[in-house]
């Protein structure tokens, strides 16, 4: 069963909202199973800079929760 989260975050330029680099995305995130308890945040991350071929060091989270 998929579980969605909505994410908004921020990614590139040193994630850094000043740089002009950086680039910042919202929207649903659809997995395949949930977020593992206490790892929720660096996993999210893990999984965002994969799609986005991205260091996890990239992307910068300024909030998410999970959609029920």
């Amino acid at each position: 069963m998929a579980v969605k989260y909505y994410t908004h975050f921020l990614t590139g330029g040193g994630v850094e909202p000043e740089s002009p680099m950086t680039h910042e995305w919202s929207g649903v995130v659809e997995l395949r199973e949930p977020l593992r308890d206490r790892r929720e945040l660096g996993e999210l991350r893990s999984l965002l800079a994969v799609n986005f071929n991205l260091e996890s060091e990239d992307i910068r989270i300024l909030h998410w929760a999970r959609l029920h």
